[in-house]
């Protein structure tokens, strides 16, 4: 994920310098419902995984040949209606537990697990011991049968866990509004990454050109990102973390070199 991945690491490299060992929070969004598209109608609605609603637009990316003989949606559609016909539920359960059990679901089974496999990746990176203790069975099964009235406590992200906490933190950590892992704002960020995408864009041997949609990445560039108009992955993949990540597609297939066979 870009600049989410590689300051995690640099992250946990100025941790280690004072501690070996450290306690993470991941896992919590996923079963106390912390995360923006548990609240939100168009993520509710949507009959997809709730992270990458831009269909059309991962699409676009393609290679126009290559996009005619593959087809996104259904393969998406298939995974996702696959995903929430294993998920139960209880005579006595509400719309809205339903609606929410089936974004736990998808979340804590698909979403979590990247962001599992990035905490562990960047800490080993620097030989530093990550803790995940929210994602300890016993606390995910027993969250999973509370009803989403009591997780979204007082109509809060996390209502739930908030409430719990009250008594060993002050209130205006408790009930501080949600703040999303940091991203970068500083400008020569997007200005690297639009220029390192342009050079690549514009050298014709770059592999990146057999499998995806020069024209749109060239308008993705010059519009900062926006002509993407969702992030591309979670909440944090906005125009820059696009960007780099187009950069780091094109660097594995320069150093691997796969064969792509439709």
């Amino acid at each position: 994920m870009a600049d989410v991945d590689s300051s995690y690491m640099l992250f946990f490299r100025e941790v280690k310098k004072d501690v070996k060992v450290a306690l993470s929070g991941e896992c919590s969004d996923e079963i106390f419902g912390g995360y923006p598209w548990y609240f939100r109608d168009d993520s509710l609605n949507s009959n997809t995984f709730p992270w990458s609603l831009a269909i059309d637009e991962r699409q676009k990316l393609l290679n126009p040949e290559i996009s005619q003989k593959i087809n996104l949606k259904e393969y998406i559609d298939k995974k996702y209606f696959e995903s929430i016909g294993k998920v139960n539920y209880s005579p006595l359960d509400s719309k809205e537990t339903i609606n929410s059990r089936k974004l736990i679901y998808l979340t804590s089974n698909w979403f979590m697990q990247t962001l599992l496999d990035r905490t562990d990746r960047m800490a080993m990176t620097e030989g530093f011991e990550v803790r995940v203790p929210f994602c300890d069975y016993r606390i995910v099964e027993y969250l999973w049968n509370i009803p989403w009235e009591m997780k979204a406590y007082k109509g809060r992200e996390k209502g739930l866990l908030r409430y719990c906490v009250e008594e060993f933190l002050p209130e205006e950590i408790v009930y501080r509004k949600k703040s999303p892992y940091p991203k970068t704002h500083n400008p020569s960020y997007l200005n690297s990454v639009k220029e390192e995408l342009s050079k690549i864009i514009n050298e014709p041997s770059s592999p990146i050109h057999n499998l995806l949609n020069t024209e749109y990445i060239k308008e993705i560039i010059s519009t900062d990102g926006s002509a993407f108009s969702r992030p591309w992955f979670g909440q944090l993949m906005t125009g820059p973390q696009l960007m780099a990540y187009l950069i780091q597609v094109n660097y594995w297939l320069e150093t691997y070199n796969p064969k792509i066979e439709i």
